[in-house]
C-alpha cells in the first residue's frame, strides 16, 4: 500500500504542472531528461510561461548530445523555435561565459557554443532562437518577436529503461508530459508501457514496471473500461454488461459467451473470487446489505482524515475534500488565520478571534438585535445626555422611547411613559426606552399587544375567577419608539399655557360685551319710566 501511494503521489504530482498546458506535438527523452516540442506561435515570456504548466523550462542545449535531440525534434519543422537562453541586462561580450546570455535556470553552465553571427552591440536582441534551416545554430532574436515554437525541457530523477520485448512484440511508451514513443531511451516516472499486440500495460515507479492493473486513482489502474478495488484493497479490472476482463493482460475487455456477472445484476461491476463472482463498486463507495448496490463511503468517519490545524474533512460523492474550517484559508497547504477585522465588518469596534470576530460597542450603544454587527443608541436611565452633531448643536438623538428635553444650552433624553398612550389592550408597565404589555389570566398575548381570549377559559373556570393579570415578555411597540420626538418638553409646556391665556381671553371679553349691552337696555327703558311718571304725552292740535 506504501508504493501504491508514493507512485501515486508521483504520477499526480507530475500531471498537476500540465493543467492548463498546450499538449507537446513530439517528445524525445534520454538520460534524465525529456524534451518536448510546442507549436505555439509566441514571444520568449510566453513561451517560457507555458513550459512552467508543463512543470518545465524552456530548453537548455548545454551539450552536443541536447544538440543531437534538436535534430529529432525538429527534423521536419520550418520557422524558428526558442530556446531557454536568454541576456536579462548589461551588454553581451565575448570574454564572459555564453557570451554575457545566461540559461532560463539563471546559471551559465554550457559545454557547448554554437552560435551564428554573433552580435556584440548592447542594442542587440537578447533572446536566442533556432532553426532547421541555420542547422540549429544559436540566433539572437528579439524577446518580443513571435517564433513558431518553442522547445521545453522537463528533469526527473530514477527512471525506468525499455522494457524487454520479444521478436514479434512492440511496446508504446506515454509519458506524463502528453507525448508518446516507441524509441525513448529513459522513461521519467508515471510513464504508462503499452505491449502489442497483447495490450499489457505497465507504469514506470522508482526505476521499476508495475503491471496493471495498478491503483485506480491513475489512469483507472490501466483498465479499458473501469477499475474498482475489492474488499482487500486490491485493484482489478472490470468490464461492461455482456463483456468479460481479457484473462492475459487483464486489462481489455472482450466479449463473453456467457457473462458471469449478468445474473448478480451488479450496480457497479463485478470480479472473479476463487470459483465465483461477486459485486464491486467504484472507490469512494460500498456495497450495500443487498449486496449489487453501492452507497457513498463517508471517508470523513475516519478520523485520519485532514489531520491538518485548522483543517475539516467535508465529504463528497466517491470520496472527500479537505477545506480550511471557517475564520481560515489556504495559504502553503496551511490553514492560516484570516483577519476578517481588515474588511471591517463592525459599525463601531472589531476584535479578531483565531477563526473569527467580534463586535463591540461604544459607551452609550448597546448591540442591535436586528444586525449584531451594527450598534444604537442606549440608556438605560430615566434620562441621559442627548448625542449631538459636534457641528450643529441643534442637531441631537435620542434612544428609542426618549424624547429631547432642552435644558439651557444642554440637551437631554428623557424616557417616554408609552403607556400613557394606551399601546396594550390590558396590562402594561412602563420600561427604560419601551414598555411591556400583559394580560389577565384566560388571555393569550398575540402581536406583542393583543390580549385574545382562550376558548377553553370559561369551560374550565368560573366567571369569578381572579381578575389577575400575568406580565409577558414583550418586544417594544415599534410606533411610539421608532422615532424621537421633535416637540420638546418645554415647548409643550408653553403651546398648554398659551392655550390656557387664549381660553380666559375669550371668556373675559364675551362677559365684558354681555355687560355692555345689558346696562344699554337698562338706560332706555329708565327714560320711559320717567317720562309717564310726568305725564308727558305728545299732544296733536288742530292750529286752525
Amino acid at each position: 500500500m506504501k508504493d501504491v501511494r508514493g507512485l501515486l503521489v508521483v504520477v499526480l504530482t507530475t500531471l498537476m504542472g500540465r493543467v492548463g498546458g498546450i499538449e507537446p506535438s513530439n517528445g524525445y527523452c534520454i538520460g534524465n531528461q525529456c524534451f518536448m516540442v510546442l507549436h505555439d506561435s509566441s514571444d520568449f515570456a510566453t513561451a517560457q510561461n507555458q513550459c512552467t504548466k508543463q512543470n518545465s523550462n524552456l530548453m537548455t542545449v548545454r551539450s552536443s548530445v541536447s544538440h543531437d535531440s534538436l535534430v529529432i525534434l525538429l527534423g521536419n519543422s520550418t520557422g524558428r523555435y526558442w530556446i531557454g537562453l536568454h541576456r536579462p541586462t548589461g551588454c553581451p561580450s565575448n570574454d564572459a561565459a555564453l557570451s554575457g546570455y545566461e540559461w532560463v535556470t539563471k546559471d551559465t553552465e554550457s559545454d557547448f557554443y554554437n552560435w551564428v553571427n554573433f552580435n556584440s552591440s548592447c542594442s542587440s536582441p537578447r533572446c536566442v532562437s533556432v532553426a532547421l534551416g541555420e542547422d540549429f545554430k544559436w540566433f539572437q532574436d528579439a524577446c518580443e518577436g513571435q517564433a513558431a515554437g518553442f522547445l521545453c525541457e522537463y528533469s526527473f530523477q530514477d527512471p525506468c529503461k525499455n522494457l524487454q520485448v520479444a521478436v514479434n512484440e512492440t511496446v508504446v511508451y506515454s509519458t506524463p508530459m502528453g507525448f508518446e514513443g516507441e524509441d525513448l531511451l529513459s522513461l521519467p516516472p508515471g510513464t504508462i508501457a503499452t505491449k502489442m499486440p497483447s495490450e499489457t500495460k505497465y507504469v514506470c515507479f522508482i526505476q521499476q514496471w508495475r503491471q496493471a492493473p495498478w491503483s485506480c486513482e491513475i489512469h483507472e489502474g490501466g483498465c479499458e473500461y473501469k477499475c474498482a478495488e475489492n474488499p482487500n484493497s486490491v485493484p482489478s479490472c472490470y468490464c461492461p454488461t455482456g463483456q468479460i476482463v481479457n484473462p492475459s493482460n487483464k486489462v481489455t475487455c472482450e466479449m463473453a459467451t456467457e457473462d458471469p456477472c449478468l445474473h448478480l445484476r451488479c450496480q457497479y461491476g463485478c470480479f472473479k473470487t476463487g470459483d465465483s463472482y461477486v459485486c464491486i463498486c467504484d472507490h469512494g463507495y460500498k456495497l450495500a446489505p443487498d449486496g449489487r448496490s453501492c452507497v457513498d463511503f463517508n471517508d470523513c468517519k475516519d478520523e485520519r482524515q485532514c489531520p491538518g490545524e485548522n483543517f475539516m474533512c467535508v465529504n463528497t460523492p466517491g470520496g472527500f475534500q479537505c477545506v480550511c474550517m471557517g475564520g481560515y484559508k489556504l495559504i502553503n497547504d496551511l490553514c492560516v488565520d484570516v483577519d476578517e477585522c481588515a474588511s471591517a465588518p463592525c459599525e463601531h469596534q472589531c476584535d479578531n478571534s483565531p477563526g473569527s470576530y467580534n463586535c463591540s460597542c461604544y459607551d452609550g450603544y448597546k448591540e442591535d438585535p436586528d444586525s449584531p454587527n451594527k450598534c444604537k443608541l442606549h440608556c438605560g436611565l430615566e434620562e441621559c445626555d442627548a448625542v449631538c452633531d459636534p457641528n450643529n448643536v441643534f442637531e441631537c438623538y435620542c434612544p428609542e422611547g426618549y424624547i429631547a428635553d432642552e435644558r439651557g444650552d444642554r440637551t437631554f433624553c428623557v424616557d417616554m411613559d408609552e403607556c400613557s398612550f394606551y399601546h396594550c389592550d390590558q396590562g402594561c408597565e412602563n420600561t427604560f426606552g419601551g414598555y411591556e404589555c400583559s394580560c389577565r389570566r384566560g388571555y393569550t398575548l398575540v402581536d406583542q399587544f393583543k390580549c385574545v381570549k382562550n376558548e377553553d377559559w370559561e369551560d374550565e373556570h368560573s366567571s369569578t375567577a381572579p381578575n389577575t393579570i400575568t406580565p409577558t415578555p414583550f418586544m417594544p411597540y415599534p410606533d411610539p419608539t421608532s422615532q424621537p420626538s421633535g416637540v420638546t418638553v418645554g415647548v409643550l409646556v408653553g403651546i398648554i399655557v398659551c392655550t390656557v391665556f387664549l381660553i380666559v381671553l375669550v371668556v373675559f371679553l364675551a362677559h365684558h360685551f354681555l355687560s355692555g349691552r345689558g346696562k344699554m337696555e337698562s338706560a332706555a327703558a329708565l327714560k320711559a319710566s320717567e317720562g309717564e311718571a310726568h305725564g308727558l304725552h305728545r299732544v296733536t292740535g288742530d292750529m286752525s
